[in-house]
């Protein structure tokens, strides 16, 4: 009698689970796929949580995602469209229903490929995101030991010593491998090293300066967004582009640019990237917004490891770190670079150095725009925190003040802005000559 009633009830409810309506499906909000020189990342916007999984394929090479419960609408079926010519990594990208209740996405790659596919919390104006990132699977650039980091990092912290005598001029041992011809921008001009050699005579090596050139933002993360609508990722990369442009004409220096296209670069990988170029220094530009447009004004921030000069520079470092969780990294990913132990050997000189870099800087920016603040500012930043060069982030204006964010859409602004820049830069290793390497760049 009880097996009866059991089996009875078991129908019933049965009955009821199969009169229940079918969960509604997910829907996809966008999609969007960032090429860069580096990886390609594809991002998946979504109503809720996505389920998913992936796998890859051989012969040829490809990337699987499979999505249940998630409705084919146009907008993923139209992926396909994004992928243009130069995508280093992937050729093609199509979708279908693979079963019922079940879509896949195939990315087809031109090389084997390593994935990393990760989810993304609502942030910012996004909703959740499925995140694939395709990185090359050939041989990648070895990292630095941390032997050597520390190596550096105790050459840094020394410099004073190895660079300035009793008389404050530069060491001329130091300046050994400069070269001769035009005066060079990264010796004092009172050293003798400025003298040009005679007609006919030609160096054999070159000490290139080299400026690590950081566009804020970009790809997933626009950054701000001015009062009539413009971008701050876009504003960035067109001053740094003309920083660039500025830093090339130089004698003896040449720039590197982090960002060069509307992709994302995780914070930590920005300072990989500089110290991977042997960066002499590192310059981030921005334009942010306040919470009044009524802020104006050019500023120059550097590290703090002990809290920040002010209110307004705490906010600005919380919300420039927060890029990271709004560009979308993965946080199961440790950073194997910027290690605690070996910033502490370096990072008091580095501030001291990014101090009298960002003075220079600002004395220069005062001279085209008015300044925010007439010092140069200090909190926790995580793109500054390399710890074997100089490192400063540059405030061009304000992108939410409708007068300035007008000013820094005007590509004469932008480019006396890159002017003032490169003044401020020339004017720090003019007093502050880079250390000579052991390895040089032979000269053309």
């Amino acid at each position: 009698m009880r097996g009866r009633y059991f089996g009875v009830w078991f129908g019933l409810i049965a009955v009821l689970v199969w009169c229940l309506p079918a969960q509604a499906a997910t829907t996809i909000k966008a999609v969007r796929l960032w090429p860069s020189p580096d990886y390609t990342r594809i991002t998946l916007e979504f109503s809720r949580a996505p389920e998913f999984k992936y796998f890859t394929l051989s012969n040829p090479d490809r990337l699987v995602v499979d999505l249940r419960n998630v409705e084919l609408n146009p907008l993923l079926q139209a992926i396909g469209e994004q992928v243009g010519p130069g995508d280093t990594v992937v050729s093609a990208v199509r979708t279908g229903v693979y079963q019922p209740g079940v879509i896949r996405l195939v990315t087809e790659l031109k090389s084997q490929a390593k994935p990393k596919v990760f989810t993304l919390d609502p942030m910012g104006n996004y909703d959740h995101r499925l995140v694939i990132d395709l990185y090359p699977s050939g041989p990648a650039t070895a990292p630095v030991s941390v032997e050597k980091q520390v190596e550096n990092a105790i050459a840094q912290a020394n410099r004073p010593a190895e660079t300035e005598d009793r008389g404050g001029k530069a060491d001329k041992t130091a300046l050994a491998e400069k070269p001769a011809g035009k005066p060079d921008v990264a010796a004092k001009a009172d050293n003798g090293v400025n003298a040009k050699q005679p007609a006919g005579s030609k160096s054999q090596y070159i000490r290139l300066v080299t400026v690590a050139i950081d566009a804020g933002h970009g790809g997933e993360d626009p950054g701000a967004l001015g009062a009539n609508g413009s971008r701050e990722k876009d504003i960035t990369l067109a001053v740094a582009r003309r920083l660039k442009a500025h830093v090339d004409k130089q004698e003896g220096m040449r720039a590197v640019l982090i960002r060069d296209g509307d992709y994302f670069i995780p914070l930590h990988e920005r300072v990989n990237k500089a110290r991977r170029n042997q960066a002499d220094l590192f310059v981030s530009i921005h334009a942010d917004a306040f919470l009044k447009s009524t802020a104006r004004g050019s500023s120059v921030f550097a590290l703090s490891e002990k809290g920040a000069t002010s209110a307004a520079a705490r906010w600005l470092a919380k919300r420039e770190n927060e890029a990271d969780l709004i560009g979308g990294i993965n946080i199961d990913v440790k950073d194997p670079y910027l290690k605690k132990t070996l910033i502490s050997l370096s990072q008091d000189a580095q501030i001291r150095d990014s101090l009298i870099l960002g003075r220079a800087v600002l004395d220069e920016l005062g001279g085209i725009n008015s300044l925010h603040k007439a010092e140069v500012e200090q909190a926790g930043f995580a793109v500054l925190k390399a710890p074997d060069m100089p490192s400063i982030l540059v405030e061009t204006a304000f992108i939410s003040n409708p007068e300035e964010e007008k000013r820094l859409l005007d590509e004469d602004y932008q480019d006396k802005m890159a002017d003032a820049i490169v003044s401020g830069i020339k004017r720090y290793f003019d007093n502050n000559p880079p250390l000579a390497r052991s390895k040089v760049a032979q000269s053309l």
